[in-house]
């Protein structure tokens, strides 16, 4: 292994390896770090603004109880 790795390090200069891959690399996952690090931001302030866990369950069974009635006005109306 330290064998291929000389005749590699011989073949392509140091400023190649710096500049050409190791640069562009890093900064993209820089890159990608400051991406995430925005995403995270938007939904955390998103969180910041959602409902009261005791209202969501509320408005879930409002949601429910309005869907039965829905269902069982259909059934009334089809049996006429």
């Amino acid at each position: 292994m330290g064998y291929i790795l000389a005749v590699f390090v011989n073949i392509l200069p140091g400023w190649f390896l710096l500049m050409g891959i190791f640069l562009p690399v890093s900064l993209l996952l820089l890159l990608l770090l400051a991406y995430l690090r925005i995403k995270l931001r938007e939904v955390n302030k998103e969180l910041a603004q959602a409902c009261n866990p005791a209202d969501v369950v509320i408005d879930y069974y409002t949601q429910c109880k309005r869907f039965r009635n829905f269902e069982w006005k259909q059934r009334s109306t089809k049996r006429m």
